[in-house]
């Protein structure tokens, strides 16, 4: 019965995907940038989740429906609340935070460990069902808005823990793509605080730590790979941090930063400290463009370790927690994670890394589709599961 029905599932969304296909045609819908490569985890699949879950987005705002922000978030929203029945499943209110918490029902002889978990989305999307803390999204709330959510609601459940059966000193802090820049960020910030409890750990999956340089080997190598391509990462930090895309075309090819402060940064920022295997597909050099005052004064932030934790100085990174980080190989934000990588690992800070050499952003977000979930996925998200139990 089971094999029947995932034929029957696998049926609909290919005959969903024809019927895509045709509007795209009809609508001169032009997804050529779009490229699944040939190593990457499960093609077919990727290719379904790009045509069905993406493009539909894209082709509702092209006929004049509605946005694509519009879309994604709908179709969030409708999940309802999961129920499982070994887990407590609530909503409540840290300080000004939704959030949803979730407790086993089994009893404990003592404190259990507690994670933050920060949901991704370019820090547009994103809601309650597949998070723990909803914070506000842009471009209707600009940085540091997601930021400070995020900080404020972790320092609540740091400082009333043993309400929830947590031990305070082994709370971590983790996020996926914009969920992970907003773990590393509460990191950093939490870093060098005495009047809380030291977090155990970070989890980073895939994270955007940086948003100086859209020209690093993964970027271009990944370019047109889905679902984050180049662009949409740009637009997406772009978004989060002035509520708009302007000056993107400056910011895609790296005439958004003054040369002496690019320079300045090269010391963590530069495709010279990605070891040369991730350089293998075709990658070249970028060269440094100049950029103008008016450019530069609608970035400027873009150099604040908030909202650009790959920027942070030694001094702080030097006091973070053991780390986690997971990289996809096909996946624009890979070097991101590779250079934070290094960072920690430079300033003595224990690092435990995933690469999945098949993988792709979001690889693991659908981990518990019956039909479109990755075995590279699955592999990372135990990698996290033991990371955790670990800890």
């Amino acid at each position: 019965m089971a094999a029947i029905y995932t034929i029957l599932v696998l049926f609909l969304a290919v005959f969903v995907a024809g019927l895509i296909l045709l509007v795209m045609a009809a609508i001169n819908f032009d997804f050529s940038n779009s490229e699944i490569p040939p190593g990457v985890n499960e093609p077919v699949k990727l290719r379904i989740i790009h045509v069905i879950l993406i493009s539909t987005a894209v082709i509702l705002e092209k006929i004049g429906i509605c946005s694509q922000i519009s879309f994604v978030r709908y179709m969030q929203g409708i999940r309802a609340l999961g129920t499982d029945q070994k887990l407590f499943i609530e909503n409540l209110w840290f300080e000004e935070v939704p959030v949803r918490i979730y407790q086993p029902k089994a009893p404990s002889t003592s404190p259990r460990r507690g994670v933050m978990f920060f949901h991704g989305g370019g820090w547009v999307f994103g809601s309650l069902a597949a998070s723990i803390v909803k914070y506000r999204l842009a471009p209707e709330h600009k940085y540091p808005a997601a930021y400070e959510d995020c900080l404020n609601a972790t320092i609540h459940f740091m400082r009333n823990a043993d309400l929830y059966g947590v031990d305070p000193a082994r709370i971590s802090v983790c996020g996926d793509s914009a969920g992970g820049n907003l773990a590393a960020a509460v990191s950093q910030t939490l870093a060098g605080r005495t009047d809380l409890p030291r977090l155990r750990a970070q989890i980073l999956i895939y994270p955007i730590l940086q948003a100086l340089d859209f020209n690093l080997p993964s970027y271009k190598q990944n370019q047109g790979v889905p679902p984050l391509f180049q662009e949409r990462a740009a637009v997406y930090v772009l978004q989060y941090l002035n509520g708009n895309a302007s000056n993107l075309e400056q910011v895609l090819e790296g005439s958004h930063i003054p040369i002496d402060i690019k320079l300045n940064y090269r010391k963590w920022v530069s495709e010279d400290y990605i070891p040369e295997k991730f350089k293998v597909r075709g990658y070249k050099p970028h060269v440094l463009l100049d950029c103008s005052t008016e450019v530069y004064e609608t970035v400027k932030r873009f150099l604040e370790p908030n909202l650009c934790p790959l920027l942070a100085e030694d001094a702080v990174v030097h006091q973070l927690p053991e780390s986690f980080i997971l990289t996809c190989e096909y996946d624009v934000l890979r070097d991101d994670g590779l250079l934070y990588k290094k960072r920690l690992e430079d300033n003595g800070v224990r690092v435990t890394w995933c690469h999945l050499e098949d993988g792709f952003h979001g690889i693991i977000n659908s981990f518990n589709s019956e039909w479109l979930s990755f075995s590279s996925g699955k592999r990372g998200l135990e990698n996290i599961v033991n990371f955790l139990k670990s800890l």
